[in-house]
Parts: structure tokens; sequence; C-alpha cells
């Protein structure tokens, strides 16, 4: 398998299970670095590379009138001052191929939206930069047509890249995943990363906002790493309940340390089959 290189370390290829976390969308500088400073510290404690994570413009929100963010000048500005102060690597999503480079010098990793996954010309964009490209699945594709996103970075001149397995939609605001979904993208060549709180994700299930089975969220987790992941993505707050943006599938800060405790003692298992 191809590992990528994300700041001062390498995910995929045997390497040790990454983390990429943070709230859903920038809030405030202060909770973000609070949030962000935090998880770093448990990471510390356990081993785990981290990568922080947030949005800063969720430009899919089921309602108008939802909080999308800071914006693209705000919001990099605070992740460069994220990124500095924490000293770890950031990651947050592209829209528009006019994103991509601005983003790209500050993210380490750009994120492909499951949404915008099939979008040839933002894939092209992102690979363009040289930065590492995290390609959510799209909620209406099968794992193997992944695939297919992988030949378009390829041909774009991306080798640096990561696959992100988050659920698949049946309708009915409900999302199911498919674990199959793992090994056939971990057979593309590329680090496979699981998104644990998205997938518990009830998109539009509160009619103007979405909303989330939390309570799932560790059993999913434990399942994904018992299949073979490289990374796990998870969204954690301080206080779902406050939180701007997927506050009900958010993991709380304070519960983080358990959940990841038994995705290690799993991972060391299954990495020696890998």
């Amino acid at each position: 398998m191809n590992k990528v290189k994300v700041g001062s370390f390498e995910i995929g290829g045997g390497e040790p299970l990454a983390l990429l976390a943070g709230p859903c969308v920038l809030e405030s500088l202060e909770r973000c670095l609070y949030i962000g400073r935090t998880i770093k510290d448990i990471c510390d404690r356990l081993g785990i590379p981290y990568v922080f994570k947030a949005s800063f413009d969720k430009a899919n929100r089921s309602s108008f009138h939802s909080f999308r963010g800071p914006g693209l000048k705000k919001g990099l500005e605070m992740l460069e001052t994220i990124k500095k102060e924490l000293g770890v690597p950031v990651v947050t999503d592209i829209h528009e191929q006019a994103q991509a480079g601005p983003v790209a010098k500050v993210a380490d990793i750009l994120q492909i939206p499951a949404f915008l996954s099939r979008q040839t010309d933002l894939l092209h964009a992102a690979a363009q930069t040289g930065r590492v490209v995290n390609v959510k699945k799209g909620q209406f594709l099968a794992p193997k047509d992944m695939r297919n996103v992988v030949d378009k970075l390829h041909e774009s001149g991306c080798d640096q890249m990561m696959l992100t397995e988050r659920g698949a939609s049946f309708g009915y605001n409900n999302l199911v995943v498919d674990m199959r979904s793992l090994p056939i993208m971990r057979s593309f060549g590329y680090p496979v990363v699981f998104d644990g709180t998205h997938s518990v994700q009830l998109p539009g299930g509160a009619g103007t906002t979405s909303s989330g089975n939390r309570e799932y969220v560790e059993y999913l987790v434990r399942a994904a790493i018992g299949v073979g992941v490289d990374a796990l993505f998870l969204e954690v707050h301080d206080n779902p309940e406050e939180a701007l943006s997927d506050g009900a599938n958010m993991v709380y800060l304070d519960k983080l340390e358990d959940l990841l405790k038994d995705a290690l003692a799993i991972h060391e298992i299954v990495r020696k089959k890998l």
C-alpha cells in the first residue's frame, strides 16, 4: 500500500492508526483551540498521529439559514493559527475549484466532501496543489466506484490520496455502513479512513437540520477498526448540544480517550494481518 505523508508522519502501509478530529465547523478560535489542544494531549498520551479538522464553510447545510462557518478568508486565518499553536497538521473541505489554491497554502490535507466526490474539475484542482487529497465516498456511490476517483486523481498528477467511508444513503433520513467497502477501497492501494460520526448522521432528520445517533459511534468504530482502516475521522466537541453544526452525531470530548483506547487495542491485532 502507498503511504501518504502528512506533516511529520505517514498514514497507511502499516503505520500507526491516525486520527483526523475536531469540531464540524470552525466556531470561535478559543473553542477550536481548546478542543484541538485537548485532542492533541490525548493523542500524545496514546501515541496517535493527530490532524486537526474543521470546516470554514458548510456549503451543504439542510437550511439556507443554518450556520455555515466563518468563510474562506477568516477560516484560513483561524486554521493557520491552530496549526501553528498546536503544532499539528490540519484538514479542511473545499467545495469549489477556486478554493483549492488558497486552502493548500494552509491545509496539509484537502478534503473533498462526499456530495462532490464525482466532480472531476474539483478533484483535478485539488490534485494540482500537491497536497494530500482525502475524498469522502459519496453516499450514492458503490465502493468499487471510488476506483474512478482514484484514477481521476492519478491522471491529475496526485499520488498522495486517502479514501473515506461515511455510509450509504437509501433515503428516509438514514445512512448504512457496508463494512465490505473498507477492504474494497483498500484494494486500490491507498489509505482508507473511517468517518465514525457522519456514519451515524440522519441527513435532514430534524426537518431543517440533520440529526444523528451518537450512541452508535463506538460500535461502528470498533467494527471498522476490526475490518481494517488506516485512520479514523471523528467530529468532536466539548458540548455537542451547543455545537453550531452536526451536534447530534458528534463525540463528547470527555468520551474520546476511552473510544480511542478501544480502537487502538483492536487495531494492534488487525494491523498484523493487513
